[in-house]
C-alpha cells in the first residue's frame, strides 16, 4: 500500500493469519499518518520510521526522509542511531554470558578486569551497573578520557557518592563495565562476542554496532538540534553504551522476541529472560537489567515523567526488590535512546502481546515519543 501526503508517507504491512476480531479499525493509518506527521513537524524531524506489531501482525510506517541532502526516503530497512537503547543488547550478551556458565551478574567487574582489584568497584556487582544502581557514575566520562588506559585510570579513581544498591542514577560509563566485564568473561572482543551470540541467532541481520561497507546506503543522516548533519562520533564507550544502529524491521523482530512470538535456543531465552528481571523500584516504574517497566494499564503521565530529563539527569531513591521480581506478563516495558543526530523508542505489553518501535533522524523529546507510542497503541484496543 502506498499513501501520499506532505511527507510522502509510505505503509507497508505483513500481515499474519489472526482472527476477525484482532483486526484495526479502518481508521488506524490514517490515524498513525496524522499523528506522526504532527511529531515531525512540531520537533522538525526529518524522517521517522515505525513499527507496530498486534498478535503477530506487523505493520510498518515510514515518512520523510533518511537524508534531506540525497533525498533518500525512509524505508523500513533504513539504519538509525538507536542511542541508549543498545544497552538492551549489552545486557543480553551479558546474560547470555551467564548463562553459558562463563559470568556471574552477581559478581563484581573486577572478577573480570584484574586491572581494577582493589578499586571501589569491588563493591559494586554488575547487577548494580546494569540497574543503574551503583553509587552514582556521571552520565558521560569526562572528555579529556580518550583512551582505554585513561578509562582504566578513570574507573580504578571513581568513587561512590553512595551505598551500592541505594540510588539510582543513569550513566553510561556503568553499563559501559558490563561491556567491558563480558567481553573478559567470553575472551572474544565485544562487537564478535554481540555478533556471534545476539545479534546473528535472534535473526537480526541490519542490526550493527559497526555499520558495514555493504550497509552503509542505509545509514540515516542524523541531524542535531540546529538542524546540522550529524552522525555519531566513537569514543571509548560508544560499542558497549550507545553505539548500535538498527532498522524498524529489525527492532520490531527483537520487540516479537521480548513477546515470545519468535523463540530463541535455551541460553538466549535465559539471557532474556534475565534482562527482564526486576530489581528495584522508584514510584511506579521498576528498574530491570536496563529495561523499565510499569504495572499495566500505566498513567501516561507517569510515562512521560519516569522517561523524562529528570530520570536522566538526577538521582532517585530506590527500593529493592527481595527476592527480584521475575519477568511479568501485564506489564509495559520500555526503553529510550539518542545519540546527538537521533532519537529512538521502544515499548511493548506482553500480555497484549503488542509493541511499538519509533526511530527517528532528530534527537526530540522523550514525552513526545512516549505519547505517540502511547496513541499509537491506544488505537488498537
Amino acid at each position: 500500500m502506498r499513501l501520499t501526503g506532505p511527507l510522502a508517507l509510505s505503509c507497508s504491512l505483513t500481515l499474519a493469519c489472526i482472527p476477525p476480531a484482532n483486526a484495526v479499525a479502518p481508521d488506524f493509518d490514517a490515524k498513525v499518518q496524522r499523528a506522526a506527521e504532527a511529531v515531525m513537524r512540531e520537533h522538525a524531524i526529518a524522517g521517522l520510521a515505525i513499527g507496530v506489531t498486534d498478535n503477530g501482525e506487523q505493520r510498518f510506517y515510514n515518512f520523510g526522509l533518511a537524508s534531506k541532502e540525497s533525498r533518500q526516503p525512509v524505508t523500513s530497512d533504513t539504519l538509525f542511531e538507536v542511542g541508549s537503547i543498545s544497552k538492551t543488547f549489552t545486557v543480553t550478551l551479558a546474560a547470555f554470558a551467564q548463562a553459558a556458565g562463563k559470568l556471574s551478574l552477581k559478581a563484581s567487574p573486577t572478577r573480570y578486569m584484574p586491572e581494577l582489584r582493589g578499586s571501589a568497584l569491588d563493591k559494586v556487582s554488575l547487577i548494580n551497573l546494569a540497574t543503574h544502581t551503583a553509587g552514582g557514575f556521571p552520565l558521560q566520562i569526562p572528555e579529556a578520557v580518550q583512551t582505554s588506559a585513561q578509562l582504566t585510570e578513570y574507573y580504578n579513581d571513581w568513587q561512590p557518592q553512595y551505598l551500592a544498591g541505594t540510588q539510582r542514577t543513569y550513566a553510561n560509563p556503568s553499563i559501559a563495565l558490563v561491556g567491558f566485564a563480558t567481553e573478559r568473561a567470553l575472551d572474544v572482543p565485544f562487537k564478535t562476542a554481540m555478533q556471534r551470540n545476539v545479534f546473528a541467532p535472534l535473526g537480526l541481520s541490519n542490526t550493527h554496532i559497526e555499520v558495514p561497507v555493504t550497509r552503509q546506503g542505509y545509514y540515516a543522516q542524523g541531524y542535531d538540534k540546529n538542524d546540522a548533519p550529524v552522525r555519531l562520533n566513537p569514543d571509548v564507550l560508544a560499542d558497549v553504551a550507545y553505539g548500535v544502529r538498527s532498522s524498524s524491521r529489525d527492532l520490531l523482530h527483537f520487540v516479537e522476541i521480548q513477546l515470545g512470538r519468535v523463540k530463541p535456543g535455551e541460553k538466549l531465552q535465559a539471557a532474556l529472560d534475565a534482562t527482564r528481571t526486576g530489581y528495584y523500584k522508584v514510584g511506579p516504574m521498576t528498574q530491570d537489567l536496563i529495561w523499565e517497566q510499569y504495572a499495566y494499564p500505566p498513567k501516561l503521565a507517569e510515562l512521560q515523567q519516569y522517561n523524562g530529563s529528570q530520570m536522566i539527569q538526577g538521582n532517585q531513591v530506590v527500593t529493592a526488590l527481595t527476592p527480584p521480581l521475575p519477568p511479568q506478563q501485564k506489564v509495559w516495558v520500555n526503553k529510550t535512546g539518542a545519540t546527538a543526530g537521533f532519537g529512538a523508542y521502544v515499548a511493548f505489553v506482553p500480555a497484549k502481546q503488542r509493541g511499538i518501535v519509533l526511530l527517528a533522524n532528530r534527537n526530540y523529546p522523550n514525552e513526545a515519543r512516549v505519547k505517540l507510542a502511547w496513541d499509537i497503541l491506544s488505537w488498537l484496543e
